[in-house]
């Protein structure tokens, strides 16, 4: 086709100047294909003004029909609550900043300042790649707070694993004193002994005990991640729909064991039911499972999301 085709012969007042077959072509080439004008008139053998002209033309006659929808805002606080509804928790804290976990800080900054820390309480955190991008957010100022790891380190060049890492940028951010945990996460059986009655790692645990906020991620389910610490059984783990510092739970919120389990240096599950605050921080649909099942279980009692997965939340919930 040339350009000396594009334009019928004496068009007729009314009539199109195009053939509406080359309309048609070009809208599909520019609307549908996702080709720049340029392209177009590439593929036609013509010029970008008459490319321009062919979509106007097109545009006129009701070849193409283009719809413009106004937005309708979310209504946070409603959101907020229908999601903890749904999940029995005491807050959902909801971001509004973006897809990237660092646009979840100033919720997890709302959530933690809402948790009355003061100089002398504990906030342990976990291990995480949401947990460490948050860390290098904004976070409110709690000056005189202890932070500590709720997990012991791991062999794996990801900064996400190195949980003394991620304590020193939080105890950083808020003005805190972190105490750090010198400790792999899965300790042999000889190490573990020696570890759990040396007085460095035996304050740790003790501040674990008296921690009055956690703040930890939830891991998406096994199968679906694209890392794991190298010392879990993938396929013994496989059915779980997440975990929190390396203890792995199914959709019902019951713990996963796997072999060398009962050595992890890490926070138990129990002991998470009963720190008052306990703050976890998971976004994607791919966390759903895990984040239903371990808000069921009672392992934390708020969380920190954004739209989009509060929304999958509460269809995934029965109502």
């Amino acid at each position: 086709m040339h350009g000396t085709d594009l334009i019928r012969d004496r068009p007729t007042a009314g009539s199109p100047r195009f053939a509406p077959q080359l309309l048609y072509r070009a809208a599909t080439l520019y609307y549908v294909q996702d080709a720049t004008q340029a392209e177009v008139a590439d593929r036609l053998g013509t010029s970008r003004a008459t490319v321009s002209r062919l979509l106007s033309e097109a545009r006129r006659l009701g070849i193409v029909k283009i719809e413009v929808i106004e937005p309708v805002e979310d209504d946070i606080a409603e959101l907020s609550a229908l999601a903890a509804r749904a999940l029995g928790l005491t807050a959902v804290h909801l971001a509004t900043g973006g897809p990237a976990a660092t646009a979840l800080a100033p919720a997890v900054a709302g959530a933690l300042t809402g948790a009355g820390l003061g100089r002398g309480d504990v906030l342990i955190v976990s291990s995480g790649r949401t947990v460490f991008e948050v860390a290098q957010g904004d976070l409110p100022e709690l000056p005189g707070v202890q932070v500590t790891p709720m997990v012991g380190g791991q062999d794996d060049p990801n900064a996400w694993y190195q949980t003394n890492e991620i304590t020193r940028m939080v105890a950083a951010k808020i003005k805190g004193a972190p105490t750090f945990l010198y400790a792999p996460a899965l300790p042999g059986p000889e190490l573990h002994e020696r570890l759990v009655e040396d007085p460095s790692i035996r304050r740790v645990i003790e501040m674990w005990e008296k921690a009055k906020c956690a703040l930890l991620g939830i891991g998406a389910p096994p199968a679906a991640r694209d890392s794991i610490p190298a010392f879990v059984p993938i396929d013994v783990v496989a059915p779980a729909a997440g975990d929190v510092c390396n203890h792995f739970f199914d959709r019902a919120g019951d713990d996963v064991p796997f072999p060398g389990g009962d050595r992890l240096i890490a926070t138990g599950l129990d002991l998470l039911r009963r720190i008052p605050a306990s703050i976890a921080v998971a976004v994607g649909t791919i966390k759903v499972p895990g984040i239903v099942a371990g808000a069921r279980a009672g392992y934390f009692n708020q969380l920190v999301t954004d739209v989009p997965t509060a929304k999958a939340l509460i269809a995934a919930v029965p109502a």
